[in-house]
């Protein structure tokens, strides 16, 4: 019997699975880059909020670089410049280090918002208590404030995960990458497409609903 879907008679069952292993890899370099970002971007929060003006001045371009250039283009730029220098990284290696600091300049800007959520008088009154700096942040202002902007954090992996798409320019077979390839042998770009978002909605809605279930359980 034909493995083949019936009407769509270029799209065959093994290609979904092929399309399966594509999503997977997508996570696997999503995943990779959010946490390194966030970690990365929750450090440069830190020091965007409490460093002195030469850590600011120093960070403060280089994160706007970031957040300003269109990530097509720096991944472009930073796989070409690598082997430039006699250091030459496959795709995956190029998209989770260009991804990163991408995540890292975006989460900075969510970890300085979430530190600057937490007023004065409450970290005076810690201070008064007699916390030193580091435990004024470790049990008031980091529990308070990464709740306060955990939405934030949560739309920006959201949002890399789909960015995580681009990477294919560099040869990465990821699931865009993936349903390109099929599209180009089946002639059906509808059916990959339509399968294709499916996939993204199937990776991304878990997310979304944890988080909501999460903001639900620190309101209550």
């Amino acid at each position: 019997m034909s493995n083949t879907v019936s009407v769509f008679s270029g799209f065959q069952l093994n290609d979904i699975w092929f399309m399966a292993e594509a999503a997977g890899r997508t996570v696997l370099i999503s995943a990779v880059s959010i946490v390194v970002g966030t970690v990365v971007g929750i450090v440069c929060g830190w020091g965007m909020n409490a460093g002195n003006f030469i850590v600011r001045s120093t960070l403060g371009p280089v994160l706007d670089l970031f957040r300003s250039v269109p990530l097509l283009i720096q991944l472009v730029l930073f796989y070409n410049f690598f082997p430039i220098i006699g250091w030459a990284l496959d795709p995956f290696a190029s998209g989770i280090f260009v991804l990163s600091l991408y995540t890292a300049a975006l989460v900075t800007q969510v970890a300085r918002a979430g530190i600057d959520s937490v007023g004065l008088p409450m970290r005076r009154a810690s201070r008064s208590l007699g916390m030193s700096y580091w435990q004024d942040m470790r049990y008031v202002v980091w529990p308070i404030g990464l709740r306060a902007v955990f939405p934030a954090w949560v739309g920006v992996a959201l949002s890399v995960m789909k960015d995580s798409a681009l990477v294919s320019v560099l040869g990465y077979v990821e699931l865009l990458r993936a349903s390109q390839i099929l599209i180009t042998r089946t002639q059906e770009p509808f059916l990959i497409l339509a399968v294709a978002g499916a996939f993204y909605f199937a990776l991304s809605y878990p997310l979304s609903k944890y988080s909501q279930k999460l903001e639900e359980r620190w309101a209550s």
